[in-house]
């Protein structure tokens, strides 16, 4: 059976929802507590078994290409200053994973980001991993999804239930349900109105493909916002072949939202034993709430 060892992220946004923090640093790279947003999420990869990634970027995103690398300087400075832990840190940033790049010239779209992959990954499956997405999860959601895969040899979208008021900010799935977390996904809608959504099932920020979606992207016409939609390019690739839905275990935060990205601060925070406790009680003072 073949392994799945490569992955795309594209990065390739302006992150306009956070100017003007933004302005002149990638969103991927806003940190949360001591790591930017893009290094939870390679974390995940490389803990799924991913072997290579290929980042998909745009104008901008030098800091990411930058972080990835070998710094020597930095190394040097830390070694001199005896502070070995962090020089080693540093190093395995750089060695964590072998990483490409591609420049997507034109902001067209998640489904164009994928589309500029394609030399890159060839004729196999893959996976897709968007860094606005933080998963906080016992077994990394990459593989909760991996596993899926193995089982149905198809493509596997993640899936979460979400309120049906803020549907309209996923795309979204009509799914038969096969058996625990998992679904064969019938039809997908991008972005409906509450009152058109075949579900609560949102379209979350993780997929595995088959290489098959390629020549449905480089035909597919743009859809809404004028952009070349993937969850377009899935409902075609869903009538020639299964497309499967795992709904995942773990906590999301959706760190492309402002009030998303604080609460991800605050919950990951709470579980980090260097502020043992302290963080916690500092909240509780804020707020007037006394521990039960």
């Amino acid at each position: 059976m073949m392994q799945i060892k490569k992955a795309v992220f594209p990065v390739a946004g302006l992150g306009t929802r956070f100017l003007p923090a933004t302005k002149a640093s990638p969103k991927e790279m806003l940190p949360l507590i001591d790591k930017p947003l893009v290094q939870y999420v390679v974390e995940e990869a490389v803990a799924a078994g991913i072997e290579q990634i290929l980042f998909v970027t745009g104008r901008g995103k030098r800091a990411i290409e930058d972080h990835f690398d070998i710094n020597f300087e930095l190394e040097a400075l830390l070694y001199e200053k005896g502070k070995d832990a962090e020089r080693s840190q540093v190093r395995e940033i750089a060695e964590m994973v072998d990483i490409f790049y591609v420049r997507q010239k034109q902001a067209l779209g998640l489904g164009h980001a994928i589309l500029c992959a394609r030399d890159f990954i060839g004729n196999e499956p893959f996976a897709v991993l968007l860094g606005d997405d933080i998963i906080d999860a016992q077994r990394p959601c990459l593989a909760q999804l991996l596993d899926m895969y193995r089982k149905y040899r198809g493509t596997v979208l993640a899936l979460e239930r979400v309120p049906l008021e803020n549907i309209s900010s996923y795309g979204c799935v009509r799914a038969n349900h096969i058996s625990d977390n998992y679904y064969e996904v019938a039809d997908l809608v991008e972005k409906p109105k509450r009152e058109e959504a075949p579900s609560d099932l949102a379209i979350i920020g993780r997929y595995v493909l088959s290489p098959d979606i390629f020549p449905i992207l480089e035909k597919l016409e743009p859809g809404k916002g004028g952009e070349v939609q993937l969850t377009d390019a899935l409902r075609k690739l869903a009538r020639e072949e299964a497309i499967y839905g795992c709904v995942f275990e773990g906590v999301r935060h959706d760190c492309g939202d402002k009030l998303g990205f604080l609460k991800a601060t605050v919950d990951l925070a709470l579980k980090r034993e260097e502020f043992n406790g302290v963080f916690e009680k500092y909240l509780r003072e804020r707020l007037g709430c006394e521990k039960p």
